[in-house]
């Protein structure tokens, strides 16, 4: 499939031969594909949301293509604001849903990342994460709209590994599937007769459940190194599987991910781990030798670890962290940060340990290390690292199992988080299973039951730990009234 030699003709699957109904279709999108058509312009659905209605998956976003320039679509669209500077966006707004429009590129172009909320594409410039500053779809900075200067930058360029830095340049739909990354992302529904068009043999890799990439594999990868993350993703949430042709580069080009900026490579983690296929993702990153780029230090830990903990407690989290998802329950990444890094951050707090530090500072310090040199490859906002920082040195204090101190640790705002991170540790042996039944056992006591209990454990016949009596300044209080004249 090569851009240079392929043929401009599609095979147009008519609405017949193909499942796909306007009333799969979110209303929102379809206001913008037929006003769009109705303005003159063609409009189709493109990419992985027409991907997901061939086999049956609702989609998550829908993304149109079209010729009409992204001026000439906030033109249209009251509710439109135009993003990015390395690739020029239309974002149509209806409350929450975002519809993304994308212009055609053009067929010099087969470099390019597909534009849409599957394809990640950061900006040029990284923001700073340990602002926290948040980042949109494409890894840009929300608000970052762009000005009249970047809507001018109607060209292309790339940096010295062959990596596309900017993408502006456009053209036809026969033109612009070549830029595509995968065939299966290359299908276009046209809201004309609500046909499928297909350029690459998306619809029988689709049907064959294969992710192929278009174009010569290894000069796709060096264009976006991502783009491997990409097919990984989609074998884990897809249950395809990657064409021999697009696997075969990884084992040469992983460590062109270490150059991809920090802040994009942090979206692709809570893509990956934080949409419900996590644990698979992980075993396929491994498997792939696309891990240990990603996570360098957790990588070289499991190398070298002998009893295998750090392993088990990471499948441990990314399976319950899938269960929370499947239910619909809240997930966060400073959580499976703590899952990813405990093995390093163990490592290092050991070494401070044994150069007599108290445990909560070797936590707190190790934390700090390991996080500063995590975030050369995958950048942590001080949003997700401090509160993380918290939960790992907080685990100590599940050794204490007596006193008032265990009750002042229970109404501790992180005391929920370290304590599911507890029962991770136990259940993958990294720490005593009766600490945590313990635990367990005293949160489904009442209030005064557990004061009962750890009065108990403390020897206060009462379950009362004894109050200690504040010692009286010397001179007084400070604000006391001076002495009268006499």
């Amino acid at each position: 499939m090569d851009p240079q030699s392929g043929a401009p003709t599609p095979v147009i699957v008519a609405r017949a031969d193909h499942p796909v109904s306007r009333s799969q279709i979110s209303g929102n999108a379809l206001k913008v594909l037929y006003r769009l058509k109705d303005a003159g312009y063609q409009a189709f659905l493109v990419g992985g949301c027409v991907r997901d209605l061939l086999i049956g998956i609702e989609p998550k976003d829908f993304d149109v293509a079209t010729d009409a320039s992204p001026e000439d679509v906030r033109r249209l669209f009251r509710n439109c604001r135009l993003i990015g500077r390395r690739f020029r966006l239309a974002h149509v707004r209806f409350g929450w849903q975002v519809i993304e429009v994308a212009t055609f590129r053009a067929a010099g172009a087969p470099m390019a990342p597909e534009p849409d909320l599957d394809g990640v594409t950061g900006e040029d410039e990284e923001p700073d994460v340990d602002a926290g500053v948040p980042l949109d779809e494409h890894g840009d900075v929300n608000g970052n709209v762009a000005g009249p200067d970047e809507a001018d930058a109607g060209d292309r360029a790339h940096d010295e590994r062959g990596r596309l830095l900017r993408d502006n340049v456009y053209g036809t739909i026969d033109q612009d599937v070549w830029r595509r990354d995968f065939t299966c992302n290359a299908l276009y529904y046209s809201i004309e007769d609500f046909s499928i068009w297909d350029y690459v043999g998306g619809v029988d890799d689709v049907r064959a459940r294969t992710i192929r990439l278009i174009g010569d594999p290894e000069t796709r990868y060096r264009e976006d190194p991502v783009r491997m993350l990409r097919a990984v993703r989609f074998e884990a949430k897809l249950g395809f599987s990657i064409h021999e042709s697009a696997r075969a580069p990884f084992a040469t080009l992983a460590e062109l991910l270490g150059h991809i900026p920090p802040a994009r490579l942090l979206d692709e983690f809570q893509k990956l781990f934080l949409a419900g296929f996590g644990q698979r993702a992980f075993d396929l990153l491994r498997a792939h030798g696309l891990f240990a780029p990603l996570f360098p230090a957790t990588a070289a830990h499991l190398e070298s670890e002998p009893d295998g903990t750090a392993l088990a407690l990471i499948r441990a989290g990314l399976a319950d962290t899938d269960r929370r998802v499947a239910e619909g329950r809240a997930v966060t990444p400073m959580f499976l940060f703590a899952v990813m890094l405990f093995g390093p951050v163990s490592a290092a707090a050991q070494r401070r340990f044994e150069s007599g530090a108290p445990p909560p500072v070797a936590i707190a310090e190790a934390v700090d290390e390991v996080v500063a040199q995590q975030n050369r490859r995958i950048g942590i906002p001080k949003r997700f690292s401090i509160p993380m920082r918290e939960l790992l040195a907080l685990q100590p204090r599940f050794h204490r199992r007596e006193g008032r101190r265990v009750l002042g640790f229970l109404a501790h705002p992180r005391f929920r988080a370290a304590y599911d991170f507890l029962l991770l540790r136990a259940q993958s042996g990294a720490e005593d299973p009766e600490i945590a039944r313990w635990w367990t056992e005293l949160l489904a006591l009442s209030p005064e039951q557990q004061r009962e209990r750890v009065g108990t454990d403390a020897g206060q016949g009462e379950g009362q730990a004894p109050r200690r009596r504040r010692r009286r300044r010397r001179g007084g209080r400070r604000d006391a009234a001076p002495p009268a004249e006499s």
